[in-house]
């Protein structure tokens, strides 16, 4: 299975780690993500169904916006990557349009052209709910056609929702699995977590988190996996988990020229709870 990059950039994406995920997750008739994000494990597994979720209202508007519209989306999209976009007043000036529009569709023509015009492909909202990440300044931002392409065929399989994780866990079924990419856990006291939305995710949300896939796997036999940072506290959160920790290379500068290992922790509640010794490989991903 050749692996699919996702279209838009993103923090944490797990492009570098989908190989791995699907090791771990089992089949199912229907993949469950609560935080769907760029939507690389969807576009690297083959499950008959998707329910894909994110609180993020632009992201999922996008995504719905590109299973209806396909064709008029990527050509109006095309129109925003060209040079006379590639300049500060630009770029600012249509970062102020994408925040003052309430047109989904112009709206998520913008979230496109600024994930990939923007500082890193960041995502983040300042207080009042305004897009607020800098000009990125490269020399020609790549236009992702054959990725949009790839990701809206593949998305006739996939119902798009924007809602609390809360309520994803609730629509799952017997014969459903649920993989979860939470806002990781920070590595260090001092780091914040990068704020995917209006407003942040808590320590006392990814409490809720961990104990909602352990409910779900014992409760209800449906298969959990969550990614997070290893860490002390995500080791203490998902006692009851099989425990796979891997190596992750991440870029630490925009340029990509600085690299670091990083340790993941993937954590997988199977069904009933029947929990197999835990593994630490020390795998590592590029």
């Amino acid at each position: 299975m050749k692996k699919q990059r996702a279209f838009l950039k993103w923090a944490g994406g797990k492009f570098t780690l989908a190989d791995a995920i699907r090791r771990v997750l089992p089949p199912g008739e229907k993949l469950i993500e609560p935080f769907v994000g760029a939507g690389s494990v969807f576009l690297n597994t083959d499950y008959d169904k998707y329910l894909l979720n994110d609180i993020n209202p632009d992201l999922i508007n996008l995504y719905r916006t590109l299973k209806r519209r396909p064709r008029s989306y990527i050509r109006d999209a095309r129109s925003l990557f060209v040079p006379e976009t590639n300049t500060p007043d630009a770029f600012y000036a249509l970062r102020a349009q994408f925040n003052a529009s309430r047109d989904i569709y112009e709206r998520s023509l913008l979230f496109l052209y600024l994930n990939r015009h923007g500082y890193n492909g960041l995502c983040r909202y300042n207080a009042s709910g305004g897009f607020n990440v800098p000009f990125g300044r490269y020399k020609k931002p790549y236009f992702p056609e054959a990725e949009l392409e790839f990701f809206a065929e593949k998305s006739r399989k996939a119902t798009f929702t924007c809602e609390s994780f809360e309520h994803s866990f609730r629509r799952a079924r017997r014969g459903n699995v649920v993989y979860c990419d939470p806002p990781y856990l920070p590595l260090t006291p001092t780091a914040n977590f990068t704020s995917y939305a209006a407003r942040g995710f808590s320590f006392d949300e990814q409490i809720l988190l961990a104990q909602k896939a352990l409910h779900l796997s014992r409760n209800r036999q449906i298969p959990v996996l969550l990614s997070n940072h290893d860490t002390v506290e995500a080791r203490h959160l998902y006692q009851g988990a099989e425990l796979t920790s891997l190596q992750v290379s991440r870029f630490i500068s925009q340029n990509g020229s600085t690299r670091r290992k990083v340790a993941e922790l993937l954590a997988y509640f199977p069904p009933g709870g029947l929990v197999a010794p835990t593994a630490d490989t020390g795998e590592e991903t590029e």
